[in-house]
């Protein structure tokens, strides 16, 4: 897959990350301060991060240069005309064009509207379409994170478009004669096993639906390790919503890229609150004046998270200075990804049998960037075919310092695909009491979930090769089955009455907690998924 020359470029590019890693990530190498006050620690020493997808890891320098700009500066509220205000508002508006400039947006193209989280961006999309009075229709991509789901909820009609197939065939029905506002969403990248979606289809939308479809992109997980190109406004989505914390660890932040084009949308959104009106009246009548001058002003509701705001402009720089660019991270994970693939998909048993079941699209390869994540979702079985349990992977990895996810990784749709699970047998999972991140995941010899690593920029070789090698000690099973002998029938007596009887009977309302002991000769209730009311 990589020529000599780029193996021996990706190999010192992996042990500078290696080197740069022991002084920016020390929580990497030890127990954390918390080890100190508690026994319950997380991290303890040769921790190994494998959960990039859920966030990444803030670089020491990050923090420190964060609490030097806190200690050096006056911030104030920028509701106000005091010098510490003003120098807030400075300093957020720099910010506002730097993150533009991270994506290649122009700012007489794009705005930025800073929000918590992804979720957030999502929902204040959400809203504008929801407040039209003729209401909206929703469509969006069955790989679409539970937050990009939730939007259907609030739509007058919706769709789940269960392949790229059906996406690419509703692109070339062209325009509807529908006059109600129209909203296509997908991810840019599943969350569950990082394949990659087009990104042309904004463009394509828009061309051949003639403007009447908006179009929202979750680029939170791509742009963890990815660049991502906003430069011809024409080509790019209307809204574009990621996670800054995914990218850089710290801060805790959000943001929702608008293209100005599309910004209308939001004239009807009711909801006002903070700095984003002029004047509101509330004493007899009601009446008030929003914002006009920036998109932003009108939807940052309340007052910024200005720390955090400041903390992005420290995680830009020290993030650039670290790994050089978005390309590089690209390139780094994207090597790494490829070696944890192909270490895992060549484990076997003894008898032959392939130990992971991964879940790669047919369409995506590892090791180009293009078409997939640095992200590997999969499940064990035995040398027998049996699944092996994700959550005793889970403890086990634990035990063992492994930081990874389990479950339904929430990516519903991609999930069941996969998994080849259907609406009902869900339901019936659900009543059988399977619940995201609890131990009963597999119910009539399926899974319910599936295992997930994923790389970041820290990651190193090292991190792939351990994980291949814990599977390998735990997992594969080195002798082949026993052979169980035929059973036989013995000519013996027919049985005496048993002397067996229950003595006692428990159940367990709350895990982990004490038992409820049933009174003698008090009937109890055996239902479909077990004794009544154990393990609510």
């Amino acid at each position: 897959m990589y020529s000599v020359m780029a193996e021996n470029e990706r190999m010192n590019y992996d042990k500078a990350v290696g080197e740069l890693r022991l002084r920016e990530y020390p929580m990497l190498q030890g127990a954390s301060l918390h080890t100190l006050h508690s026994y319950n620690s997380d991290l303890c020493p040769g921790t190994i991060y494998l959960d990039h997808a859920g966030t990444t890891l803030y670089a020491k320098s990050l923090i420190e240069r964060f609490s030097a700009d806190m200690v050096g500066n006056l911030y104030g509220n920028p509701h106000s005309a005091s010098n510490s205000s003003q120098l807030t508002t400075r300093r957020i508006e720099d910010i506002r064009l730097r993150l533009l400039g991270l994506f290649k947006a122009d700012p007489a193209e794009f705005d930025v509207v800073f929000v918590a989280n992804a979720t957030a961006g999502i929902k204040l999309v959400m809203d504008a379409f929801r407040d039209q009075e003729v209401g909206f229709w929703y469509g969006y991509h069955r790989d679409s994170h539970t937050s990009l789901i939730g939007v259907r909820e609030s739509a007058t009609y919706h769709r789940c478009y269960e392949s790229d197939a059906e996406v690419e065939g509703w692109i070339e029905e062209g325009c509807s004669q529908d006059a109600r506002p129209a909203l296509f969403a997908y991810p840019a990248q599943s969350n569950m096993n990082g394949r990659r979606l087009p990104l042309d289809w904004s463009r394509r939308i828009r061309n051949k639906k003639q403007g009447s479809v908006y179009t929202l992109l979750d680029a939170a997980a791509l742009v963890s390790t990815s660049p991502l190109d906003l430069g011809d406004s024409e080509s790019a989505p209307d809204f574009t919503v990621l996670s800054l914390y995914k990218m850089f660890g710290f801060p805790d932040l959000g943001a929702l890229i608008v293209r100005k084009a599309a910004s209308s949308i939001f004239d009807k959104r009711r909801y006002f609150g903070g700095g984003t009106v002029e004047m509101v009246v509330c004493l007899r009548e009601q009446w008030h004046v929003k914002k006009t001058d920036n998109l932003h002003e009108r939807l940052e509701d309340g007052t910024l998270p200005i720390h955090s705001i400041m903390a992005l402009d420290a995680a830009i720089s020290v993030h650039r200075e670290l790994y050089s660019s978005l390309d590089e991270v690209a390139k780094h994970t994207a090597f790494l990804a490829a070696k944890l693939y192909e270490g895992l998909t060549t484990l076997q048993h003894a008898n032959g049998e392939s130990v992971c079941q991964v879940y790669k699209d047919p369409a995506a390869t590892y090791g180009d960037s293009s078409t997939q994540g640095p992200v590997v979702a999969f499940n064990l079985r035995t040398q027998c075919g049996g699944w092996v349990s994700n959550a005793e992977v889970e403890k086990l990895a634990a035990v063992k310092n492994f930081q990874l996810r389990t479950g339904g990784l929430c990516n519903p749709g991609g999930v069941a695909s996969a998994l080849g699970l259907a609406p009902w047998e869900m339901k019936e999972n659900f009543s059988a009491g399977q619940r995201c991140g609890n131990d009963n995941d597999i119910i009539r010899a399926k899974p319910t979930g599936m295992i997930r690593v994923s790389l970041g920029p820290m990651s190193t070789l090292e991190d792939v090769t351990s994980f291949v090698e814990f599977v390998r000690e735990f997992f594969v099973q080195d002798a082949p089955p026993a052979i169980t002998p035929p059973v036989t029938l013995l000519d013996i007596e027919p049985p005496t009455p048993s002397r067996l009887y229950v003595e006692s009977l428990a159940v367990y309302p709350i895990k982990s907690c004490a038992a409820f002991s049933v009174p003698p000769g008090e009937a109890w209730e055996v239902r479909r998924e077990g004794l009544a009311w154990d393990r609510k």
